[in-house]
């Protein structure tokens, strides 16, 4: 089998950042995967398990909402490594095309108090694995590198 995009970024020398992934035609139709990375993969610890699932209840739920975003987005939730989240929006897109809002979800999850949406057992599998306060720590470093991202943050290592 061939080696999948993904597996061939050099996660040795990947920073924190925000990538195009791939580009995929459906039709008419392109997705940009967006890889959302808030770890430096093999050298920083994991997001803790309840920090992420909180994050990715917030973050579907804040673009799912969006005025402009919602129509465009098709998906957001988490790497298996839990080292950052996908997050896939119709168009051709560039990582400096989505940073307005991410910085507008990553706003928003600072600010965020009460029930986590979503969070209940008719609505989720696991509802009790939350972790507000950590994912608002992440929320908040995540959202420092967004703010003036470098080049090594938009564009995967050669």
């Amino acid at each position: 089998m061939e080696k999948i995009a993904s597996f061939q970024v050099d996660h040795l020398r990947l920073k924190p950042g925000v990538y195009v992934s791939r580009r995929d035609r459906f039709g008419d139709a392109v997705l940009t995967t967006f890889d959302l990375r808030f770890k430096e993969p093999n050298k920083e610890p994991v997001i803790d398990l309840g920090a992420l699932h909180t994050l990715e209840h917030l973050g579907a739920t804040f673009l799912r909402s969006h005025a402009e975003w919602a129509a465009r987005t098709a998906y957001f939730g988490p790497m298996g490594c839990r080292t950052g989240f996908y997050v896939i929006f119709e168009g051709t897109l560039e990582s400096t095309d989505i940073l307005p809002v991410l910085r507008e979800m990553f706003d928003w999850i600072l600010a965020f108090e009460g029930a986590i949406p979503g969070a209940s057992p008719a609505e989720c599998g696991n509802y009790l694995e939350q972790n507000l306060p950590m994912a608002q720590w992440e929320a908040a470093r995540y959202a420092a590198l967004l703010k003036k991202p470098a080049y090594e943050n938009v564009h995967y290592p050669a």
